[in-house]
């Protein structure tokens, strides 16, 4: 009875021996179709989300209003258009043979000086204004008031574009110019920020500010040859010109919106000093100061050969601005974004293809 006893238990011990030693090796296979895969978000650092990245990103091109760069950007284009389709100077009389030389990274500077000059411009501007911003019912949502930005992150946002924007002048290397002037351009580009604290006449600063896109865009190509023949330089002023009085004009229709606003906070505004309805008048007084620039830009700068498709052109512009002016009023402004940047976009698109068609085909 104890023998039979014993080989039990020895069986029993050889028997679970074996059944370790099975799930001994069976358990790296288990363990590996157990192991659950990856989640492709492991690979990324702690702390780094894509969409709160890119949510990041939206809230800064929504804080420079990006779209907006239609504004300054198809008069910058149009003056690199006339750059190279002008003959170049020489002991006072243009030669046809002698043309500006295509330089694709002359095209590449022209768009990263525009987008990092204006980005850094705007981004100053709320940096500068969000205190004012936050008092004004129509204003207090944006990124900064409401928190959804800091000050610290935006400065940096604003010192990258000021370095974006030096970088890019360098492009233009050996012509000197763009580097010399990058500053005194980025240093003038903030002042408008602060014009609403001490001039009613800020509207025409940023109308000066814009009108620097095509001036600059023609230095950045032709300044070499400025200091010997000047007067190269009069196709882009006139041009500058239609900037200062269209931007200068729609940008008094925008600044209506805050007439009491600016009343009530002591700013410095044309509406504020004047009223609504004259301030109006002002406006369309510039649009018709732009419209005839233009027309007579066509005569006294010859140069450009621009003919009947930039008059029928001018005659569009002419229709979209009483447009402008038709749906804003002192008892109407719901409608004025409507009139500051949809109708204001398709102006300068219009001015681009006109104005560099018409000189090409010419």
């Amino acid at each position: 009875m104890n023998e039979h006893s014993l080989n039990k238990r020895s069986l029993e011990k050889k028997l679970a021996k074996r059944q370790a030693s099975r799930n001994h090796d069976a358990a790296p296979l288990n363990a590996t179709r157990e192991t659950p895969a990856k989640d492709a978000s492991d690979s990324l650092p702690k702390g780094i989300d894509g969409d709160q990245m890119l949510g990041g990103m939206r809230k800064f091109f929504e804080l420079i209003r990006f779209s907006h760069t239609i504004f300054a950007l198809p008069f910058a284009l149009l003056a690199t258009a006339w750059a190279y389709l002008i003959p170049l100077p020489s002991d006072g009389v243009t030669s046809p043979a002698n043309y500006l030389p295509f330089r694709w990274q002359d095209l590449l500077g022209i768009l990263i000086c525009m987008v990092s000059a204006r980005s850094f411009a705007m981004a100053v501007n709320r940096l500068f204004d969000q205190d004012v911003d936050a008092k004004n019912p129509r204003t207090s949502k944006r990124h900064l008031p409401a928190g959804e930005l800091t000050s610290s992150g935006v400065i940096l946002f604003s010192v990258g574009c000021a370095a974006v924007f030096v970088a890019g002048c360098g492009l233009f290397w050996p012509n000197r110019w763009p580097l010399l002037l990058c500053l005194p351009v980025l240093a003038f580009l903030a002042g408008y920020s602060l014009t609403k604290r001490f001039t009613r006449f800020a509207h025409f600063w940023l109308g000066a500010a814009l009108m620097l896109a095509p001036i600059c865009a023609w230095i950045a190509l032709r300044g070499s040859l400025l200091m010997d023949y000047p007067f190269d330089l009069a196709p882009p002023m006139w041009l500058a010109a239609v900037v200062l009085f269209w931007v200068s004009g729609f940008d008094i229709i925008y600044a209506c919106q805050d007439q009491e606003y600016d009343v009530q906070a002591g700013l410095f505004s044309i509406p504020a000093k004047i009223g609504v309805v004259n301030a109006l008048r002002v406006s369309k007084l510039c649009h018709i100061c732009m419209w005839i620039v233009a027309l007579v830009m066509t005569f006294a700068v010859p140069q450009l050969s621009l003919g009947w498709l930039f008059w029928i052109a001018l005659l569009a512009v002419g229709v979209l601005l009483a447009w402008e002016h038709s749906i804003v009023s002192e008892k109407s402004l719901e409608r004025v974004n409507f009139a500051f940047f949809q109708l204001n976009s398709v102006v300068s698109v219009v001015f681009l293809l006109a104005g560099s068609l018409d000189a090409w085909l010419r």
